[in-house]
């Protein structure tokens, strides 16, 4: 709520004098532009409304709590840091850049040279640093503050523009005094008018009887990122000339009904504001999540929402519990109640894949039409991924489809409903956050790839708004096991950063080790070295399901719910590593009918083991990876779920026999169940995730439906030479996942494998033993393994130690102590991130790879896209449509050849990708660069021969919708 006599008098009534000559905005196209004093009353305004309208209610209370005032000073605070963040354009640095407004200054006495003569030095004065040591002098000469008491509030103003000030760069403004102030007898003027706007603001803002109270204030550096972040929202609003139009206005409106009238036309969602689910839980789920009749929630789904609603306030949970047993419903539903009970106003589900990310959108949308907090009202959404704007369900939302409101990030227009149209580059309008990578996270609802929340992590531009996206959210984070010691290296910090902000997490895991388990909570519980005791139970706990929860700097807690009752002896068995005795062997089992799942590490792998099986079995062979085009591994997906996903009347399971062969794409996500399982050696933990693709449902009473010979679950491990006294890994393997995990894995299940039927792998009971016996410190080391585990180990642990190193060089620092600012916050960071292949490689040890998008010439030299697209939503034909080279092809040809990208496998990287695009750049269309060009604008394009056929930097490129890529030397 306002306070009382904001706003009574307005900036403009408060001021006369060469101070109105001051401006702050400047359109070179229109010549339009605004007075400095317009635009600081424009920017406090919008910070007003977002804090009253917008803000979650956890960000408010976090910057309230620390304050004298509570939320009401933190209001006041918000508001005022607005008003005066552009005080440094009120400098000769800055003036000087427009000349015909620098002369009205001059004609008041605000004497200043022109911008050439202020020559180099001008880039030491960017406005925003500017403002921050103006800010800083008026605070110490007019209100007795201290350097050290103002900078933690300065640096907000410092940093409005992405990157907090170093300590060098204040220093040298600081020695450079005739940047803010024209030396000689206009320095008293420039003086003048610079205090007269901060003593007007601090009236205006009612905050001149609260400085003096908040001096003794120490602001905690998550309080200094979020104001700075909420600073940067208002003061790129108020910069939006379609909201608040420059000068001359043909209908001018002032004050609070300029306001006003931008906040209608701006429409922005406000945040979700749920009520704490009453009733059992039982009734929660059949509300939420349409159980079928009969259906009862499962022991780890009631335990966890009993832990939500036990906890003292709302914190970390970290579910463990095996694949199929609703773990992502107890997130949302825990979610729900830890927003309730947080004031989150939205939720962020991470996940480790796009493939994964857009098979969770569906079901989120889902729930969220189900929430009765939502009825009636709009609430942004969001898939952050790259290849969102491909996404049906997504598109839909943007076009205005329902109640939930889509976030369009690549439209231009700022307040207006989407078309669903791109533009072709974000950087060319000046509001990208409306549209684009910086601004899509604050939607309310975000189901995305987890590099979304690794970048929270890297020191980068604008790091304050991905804070401010998590600040007010609950985030969820799915297949937690999934990431290796580069991206924990980030998740570590990220949840260390979270935990300070009291971000409710909840994260989900099928098989995590238990150091791991404990490096998780304490980072969020901000545990330091040496915790003791406390946290030793977290380690220990061996019980399976699992549930583990703790509070930032709290003691964690563990449950240990009952299992499911859902159960199955899987009995294991090696497999020589022999194509010809795979597919002997798959045809002895298979000979009564069935459908295996043959899981290779590597895609070449995948192609090879398919060539041979296909000589045997012909079409009932189908291949699964991710070397497919985007919109054929889509339909790829699509068609795995229809002939193998649970039982249903859609499903249409193959009468006869059928081999898939995939490769790490069958591991998450899918909810695929096949009857026999042949599997390479990988880490245990993901071996187990294959595992849960057999016999995953019940299909009849006591597996009935299944072939006679295949109603036991059953697992082959081959990718290993098994005859010498140590498992040999192939090398494919090896280069994968590293020797030692590899052998650690063969480890742990050796008894299992010896045995046979005496001893099956038990699901879920054995999967903590498998686990914590492939990844705890203490080995036990099979007889005649030691030499081969010791070198493995040594190499292992050099990798990791390499990995740590690479990735704390971008890595953001911990959180400093309360009242220090964030001077040099993301120095030495990376420039602007965001979700492309170079962003992502920042947050992934994984080399940068390169994208294309695959179309087809005909032997006339034409292009077209490729032929065997099917139909969109609309029944219009997608394939064989034509792509003009002399002009910019029509929307439709031109989404679907966007929909036709791939990404080259890393026989590509290094210097092999620089020859590669240099190669493409020469088959680049200039006509499809044009801004209407926004599908194909900047892409590289490689096209195939009607033999889907090409060359490419010494490489011969062949393309199947049966195999996908195949690489080859030329």
């Amino acid at each position: 709520m306002a306070d009382e006599g904001e706003g009574r008098f307005g900036l403009r009534g408060r001021l006369e004098g060469p101070v109105l000559s001051l401006w702050g905005k400047h359109d070179g196209d229109s010549e339009g532009w605004l007075p400095l004093w317009q635009h600081l009353e424009d920017s406090a305004a919008v910070a007003g409304l977002l804090w009253d309208r917008w803000l979650p209610w956890s960000v408010r209370r976090l910057i309230g709590r620390v304050l004298p005032g509570g939320e009401a000073d933190g209001r006041r605070l918000a508001v005022w840091l607005a008003a005066v963040h552009d005080i440094g354009k009120a400098t000769p640095a800055f003036a000087c850049q427009v000349e015909g407004l620098a002369d009205r200054m001059r004609a008041e006495g605000l004497e200043m040279r022109s911008r050439e003569a202020m020559g180099p030095d001008r880039a030491l004065a960017p406005h925003g640093l500017a403002g921050q040591l103006l800010l800083g002098e008026w605070l110490e000469e007019a209100c007795g503050w201290d350097a050290q008491e103002c900078w933690q509030f300065t640096v907000v103003v410092g940093g409005h523009h992405g990157i907090p000030p170093e300590d060098a760069q204040i220093n040298a403004l600081e020695d450079r005094g005739y940047l803010l102030r024209t030396p000689g007898r206009s320095r008293a003027v420039w003086q003048r008018v610079q205090g007269e706007l901060l003593e007007a603001c601090a009236d205006e803002y009612r905050v001149r009887g609260r400085l003096g109270v908040w001096r003794a204030v120490r602001l905690p550096q998550p309080v200094q990122v979020v104001l700075t972040a909420l600073v940067i929202v208002a003061d790129w609003i108020a910069s939006n000339p379609d909201l608040f139009p420059y000068h001359p206005m043909e209908e001018p409106l002032l004050g609070e009904a300029r306001a006003a009238a931008a906040w209608r036309r701006l429409d922005l969602p406000g945040p979700w504001r749920p009520a704490e689910p009453r009733g059992s839980v039982q009734e929660l789920f059949e509300s939420r999540f349409a159980l079928p009749s009969g259906a009862s929630v499962r022991p780890v789904q009631a335990e966890a929402v009993e832990l939500a609603r036990a906890m003292r306030s709302p914190g970390l949970m970290v579910i463990e519990a095996p694949m199929g047993e609703g773990k992502t419903e107890a997130a949302l539903a825990v979610a729900e109640i830890f927003a309730a009970r947080s004031g989150a106003g939205g939720v962020f589900f991470a996940l480790p894949t796009m493939a994964s990310g857009n098979a969770m959108f569906p079901r989120l949308l889902r729930w969220l039409k189900r929430l009765p907090s939502l009825e009636g009202r709009p609430h942004s959404v969001l898939l952050a991924h790259s290849k969102a704007a491909l996404n049906d369900d997504f598109t839909d939302l943007m076009r205005g489809a329902g109640l939930v409101a889509g976030v369009d990030m690549d439209a231009a227009g700022c307040g207006k409903r989407s078309s669903g149209r791109r533009e072709a580059d974000a950087g060319l309008v000046a509001h990208t956050w409306l549209r684009g990578r910086k601004k899509a996270m604050l939607s309310s609802f975000v189901a995305g790839t987890v590099d979304q929340l690794l970048f929270a992590g890297l020191k980068s531009k604008h790091l304050a708004l991905r804070h401010l996206a998590v600040a007010g959210k609950v985030v969820v984070i799915d297949e937690a096991h999934a990431y290796d010691t580069y991206m924990n290296v980030y998740l570590d910090r990220v949840l260390a950063w979270l935990g300070a902000y009291g971000v409710p997490v909840v994260i989900l895991s099928a098989t995590l080790p238990a150091a791991r388990r404990r490096e998780l909570v304490e980072a969020y519980a901000g545990a330091g070295e040496g915790v003791g005791a406390g946290f030793d139970v977290v380690e220990a706990a061996g019980d399976y399901p699992l549930l583990t929860a703790v509070t930032a700097g709290g003691r964690p807690l563990v449950r240990r719910p009952g299992a499911s009752g859902r159960e199955a002896a899987v009995r294991m068995e090696c497999l020589e590593d022999d194509l010809v005795v795979l597919a002997d062997r798959l045809d002895r089992e298979l000979a009564g009918g069935g459908c295996a799942l043959v899981v290779r590490n590597t895609v070449g792998r995948v192609v090879e083991t398919a060539r041979v099986l296909r000589e045997r079995f012909g079409d009932d062979v189908t291949v699964a990876h991710a070397r497919f085009l985007d919109v054929d591994r889509a339909a790829n997906d699509k068609e795995l779920l229809r002939r193998f996903g649970p039982p249903s009347p859609a499903v249409d399971r193959p009468v006869g026999r059928h081999i898939v062969v995939a490769s790490q794409v069958a591991e998450q996500s899918l909810d695929v169940d096949f009857d026999l399982l042949v599997t390479d050696l990988c880490p245990v933990d993901l071996l187990l995730q294959r595992m849960g693709r057999l016999h995953r449902h019940l299909r009849g009473k006591g597996q009935r439906e299944r072939p006679a010979g295949l109603r036991r679950p059953r697992c082959l491990v081959t990718g290993a030479d098994w005859s010498g006294p140590v498992p040999v890994p192939v090398r494919g393997s090896v280069a994968v996942y590293q020797k030692y995990p590899l052998l650690r894995s063969a480890a742990a299940l050796l008894p299992h494998l010896e045995v046979g039927d005496a001893r099956p792998v038990r699901l879920p009971q054995d999967i903590s033993g498998l686990v914590q016996g492939a990844y705890a410190d203490t080995v036990q080391v099979p007889p005649g393994w030691q030499e081969a585990l010791d070198g493995a180990r040594l190499q292992h642990e050099a990798q990791r130690a390499r990995q740590r190193e690479k990735a704390a060089v971008f890595r953001l620092g911990g959180i400093g102590r309360p009242g220090e600012p964030l001077f040099g916050w993301v120095a030495a960071g990376t420039g602007d991130t965001d979700d492309t292949p170079a962003g992502r490689a920042q947050v992934r040890d994984s080399r940068e790879s390169l994208e294309v998008i695959v179309v087809r010439r005909r032997a006339d030299g034409g292009l077209t896209t490729v032929p065997w697209l099917g139909q969109d939503r609309r029944g219009r034909r997608l394939g064989g449509l034509d792509l003009p080279q002399d002009q910019v092809p029509v929307a439709l040809a031109a989404r679907a050849a966007a929909a036709s990208a791939l990404r080259l496998p890393q026989e590509f990287s290094g210097e092999v990708m620089d020859r590669a695009i240099a190669e493409l750049e020469h088959l680049v269309v200039d006509a499809w660069q044009a801004k209407e060009s926004s599908w194909l604008a900047g892409e590289l394009i490689l096209p195939l021969d009607e033999d889907c056929q090409t060359r490419l930097a010494g490489f011969a490129l062949r393309y199947s919708t049966t195999d996908g890529l195949e690489v080859t030397r030329a």
